[in-house]
Order: C-alpha cells, then sequence, then structure tokens
C-alpha cells in the first residue's frame, strides 16, 4: 500500500467513529419518538395526532440539515474540514443529552413540545454538517483504487449508531417495567451519549487534515478572490445537485420505511412485539456492518453505477414484500424483507456515496457542494418519510397501500437516475485530481 496508507486507514476510522456518535444520537431520537414522544410531549390531543406531532418532531431535524450543510460546509472548505467535524460532534452530544434531562409535558406545559423541538433542530444543524466532512476526510485520503471503500466507514459508522441505539432502548425497555420505562427508563440512553461523544473526540482529534485540502490552500494564490463555495459548486455543477437528491431516495425510503415507520406502524396497527421489532432493527444493523464495505468493495472493482442500480432495483421489488410481511405477522417474514430492503437496496446505495458525490464537486468547494447536496435530499426525503407515510395510512383508513407504492415510486426514480449517470460514464469514472469534476447529467 502506499505511503498515506496509515493517514487513509486513520482518516477512515475517524469517518466511521464520529458517524456513530452523530447517528447513535439522530437515530434514537426517531426510535424513542416513535414509542413514546407522543404520550409525554404531545398528551393534550388523540393518540393517533400526537403521533403526527411525534413524528413531525423527528422530521423538523431533517429541515435544518441543509443549513448544517450550508454552515459548516462554508467553513469547512475555507478552514478545514477536521475543525468542523469536531464541532459538529460536540454540538450534537450536547444537543442529545440535554434531550435526556428535558422536562415532559406534565411537568412544564407547552414549553416542553417547544425545547424538544429546538433540541431537535439543533441535531439536525450538527448532523448536516457532519456528513460532509467526514466522507471528504476519508474519500480524500483514500488510495484511488479504493476511494468507496475506504470512504464506506462513514456508513458503516451510520449502521453500527443503528445498533448501538436500538440495542440501548432495547436493554432499557426490557430491564424496567413500562412505567418506569415510560418515566425515566427511555432518557438513560440520551444522557449516554455524552460518553460517546468523548471517545468520539478523542479518536478524531488525531487525525490530520486532508491532504487534498492542505494542498488545496497552499495551492489557493493570496490575489485570488475569495468566492462562496457553496455558489462555486451550483455553478459548477448545477445537475449534481438534482442527482444526488434522485438517487438517495431509495436509501431514505427503505431505511427509515423499515427501522422507524415500520417499528411503530407495526406495533400500532398489527399488535407486533415491540421487542421482537427492535431486534430485526439490530439484525439489519449488524449485518450493514459486514454488507456496506462488501458492496463498496464490489463498486470499486465492478463500477459504482452498476451497484447502486442493483440497490435501486432491490428497493423496486421488495417495497410490497415488506408490508406483506408485516400484515402476516411473521417475523421470520418480516426479517428477510427488512434485510432485502435495508442490507440489499439501502446498503448497496450507501456504500458508494460518498465516493460519488463528492466526485460530482472539486475540491476547493466539494464539502458545500456534496454536503449541500446530500442535505437537501434528507430534508426533501428522508425526515418527513416518517410523517408522510403516518398520514398515508391516516387517508388508507390504517392501511399500506399507498405508503408502499410511496417507497417503489422513490426507489423508481433512484433507479431512474442512478441508469442514467451510468450511462453516461459520470459515476464509475472518477475525475483526476487535475481534471474537472464530473457533471451529473439526466
Amino acid at each position: 500500500m502506499s505511503r498515506t496508507s496509515p493517514h487513509a486507514k486513520r482518516a477512515a476510522a475517524a469517518g466511521l467513529m464520529g458517524a456513530v456518535v452523530d447517528w447513535y444520537d439522530f437515530f434514537l431520537y426517531g426510535i424513542v419518538a416513535g414509542l413514546l414522544f407522543n404520550d409525554l410531549f404531545f398528551p393534550e390531543v388523540s393518540p393517533t395526532v400526537g403521533t403526527l406531532a411525534a413524528w413531525a418532531t423527528f422530521g423538523v431535524g431533517f429541515l435544518f440539515r441543509p443549513l448544517g450543510g450550508i454552515v459548516f460546509g462554508h467553513f469547512g472548505d475555507r478552514v478545514g474540514r477536521k475543525e468542523m467535524l469536531v464541532l459538529t460532534m460536540v454540538i450534537m452530544g450536547l444537543a442529545s443529552t440535554l434531550i435526556g434531562v428535558l422536562p415532559t409535558y406534565g411537568e412544564v406545559g407547552i414549553w416542553a413540545p417547544v425545547l424538544l423541538v429546538a433540541l431537535r433542530a439543533v441535531q439536525g444543524f450538527a448532523v448536516g454538517g457532519e456528513w460532509g466532512g467526514a466522507a471528504l476526510m476519508a474519500v480524500e485520503s483514500a488510495p484511488r483504487k479504493w476511494r468507496s471503500l475506504y470512504g464506506s466507514g462513514v456508513q458503516v459508522g451510520a449502521s453500527v449508531g443503528l445498533l448501538l441505539a436500538t440495542a440501548a432502548i432495547k436493554i432499557v425497555s426490557g430491564r424496567l417495567p413500562e412505567a418506569d420505562f415510560q418515566q425515566w427508563g427511555w432518557r438513560v440512553p440520551f444522557v449516554f451519549s455524552a460518553a460517546l461523544v468523548i471517545v468520539g473526540l478523542i479518536v478524531r482529534i488525531s487525525v490530520e487534515e486532508s491532504t487534498v485540502f492542505t494542498e488545496q490552500i497552499a495551492a489557493r494564490s493570496k490575489d485570488q478572490p475569495l468566492r462562496l463555495p457553496l455558489l462555486a459548486a451550483i455553478k459548477a455543477n448545477p445537475g449534481g445537485f438534482l442527482a444526488i437528491i434522485g438517487l438517495r431516495f431509495v436509501e431514505l425510503f427503505t431505511f427509515y420505511g423499515v427501522t422507524t415507520f415500520g417499528v411503530s406502524y407495526g406495533t400500532a396497527e398489527f399488535g407486533l412485539n415491540r421487542d421482537s421489532m427492535l431486534t430485526i432493527n439490530l439484525v439489519v444493523g449488524a449485518a450493514a456492518i459486514v454488507t456496506i464495505p462488501v458492496f463498496a468493495y464490489l463498486a470499486d472493482r465492478y463500477g459504482r453505477g452498476t451497484i447502486y442500480a442493483w440497490g435501486a432495483g432491490l428497493g423496486v421489488l421488495g417495497s410490497l414484500p415488506f408490508f406483506v410481511a408485516l400484515q402476516s405477522g411473521s417475523m421470520v417474514l418480516i426479517l428477510v424483507a427488512s434485510i432485502l430492503l435495508v442490507n440489499g437496496a439501502h446498503d448497496m446505495a450507501v456504500s458508494v456515496q460518498q465516493s460519488l458525490f463528492t466526485d460530482m464537486f472539486g475540491a476547493e468547494y466539494r464539502y458545500s457542494g456534496a454536503g449541500v447536496g446530500y442535505q437537501l435530499a434528507s430534508a426533501i426525503g428522508g425526515g418527513f418519510t416518517p410523517l408522510i407515510a403516518g398520514v398515508l395510512v391516516l387517508w388508507a383508513d390504517g392501511g399500506w397501500y399507498l405508503v408502499a407504492m410511496y417507497m417503489l415510486i422513490g426507489c423508481g426514480i433512484s433507479f431512474t437516475v442512478a441508469i442514467g449517470l451510468n450511462a453516461n460514464r459520470t459515476v464509475d469514472d472518477a475525475p483526476e485530481p487535475t481534471k474537472p469534476p464530473a457533471r451529473a447529467t439526466f
């Protein structure tokens, strides 16, 4: 391996650990919101409206992710990737710890949901700057032949975060009486995030700045006029933002449809055992630790566009069977359908996103370009997926058919975009550093 391999490995490890911390906090909120927040923070409305309100607070975090992408991306392109990544981790950990000590509606009235929404917005702001910087640190430091593999650690960290968040809820809820869990037990996993932040900071602070960024700074002329990185990215490749949004539908719809909405819908509508549904989350989260790097390795060998298109196609094929499995009540069928959507469709897509999206933009503005594009897609297609799914279920009088079609169409859009990009050779041929970035075409 090249002389840069130790640095590349440290950067990949730091990206993984940072993602674990940030996504543990983010996913933890989603799981608890679907199970408890309607009663704790919205007790004055009907159970259905309370559940929708809880999903709405979940979506608020995604609305603030583009803002985080803009702010941290701007300074990440100007100051450096490392400093912004340390800051995002501290902000996320602080917000999550405060959620863990937040008073409920019964204690402070309307201020409880107001403070909950505010802290969720802070979470979204922090995680909005996380992905772009972590992806860049890993991809820019990686050997060119294995950019997807080294960058995949960011998404592996997200899966570990899901695993830890689900395990924390499962352990606490399993060891406490239901009344104690609802009263104070749910707070323990949020407060625990403070310990994860300390570990993550130790790992992340020890990593050197991205070599590509330091070289770009050194080459920047003192007389060169400063441009806003985001505007420069938009001007260079406006189609890239649309392509990222379309590509991410399969990832967002399958993941949140299964791990967040699926748990809530299955337990509420079909009376499925909550502990069993959380166990399925644990299984798919654990499997992703293996499947994501495997798919990334295959993508580096055989083409990123090919792997992405296969993933989106599996999303199309697996949307209807997942809800049929939920309705059947068979945990075996639910597990198989969940693996198909999460460890198949979702993991194929996310295994290559870091290298694929960052290659769409030049080094001097790719933190802003790739990061903001990624977070715009999250705001449009991710955060409100559980809320939209809940509304669709309400319209269908408790039925799942509209939700299944919603997921299927989203995956179909990703499949179409992936095929289009692959046909134009904009996904399989990573541009050399001296060449302009590939432009997304449709």
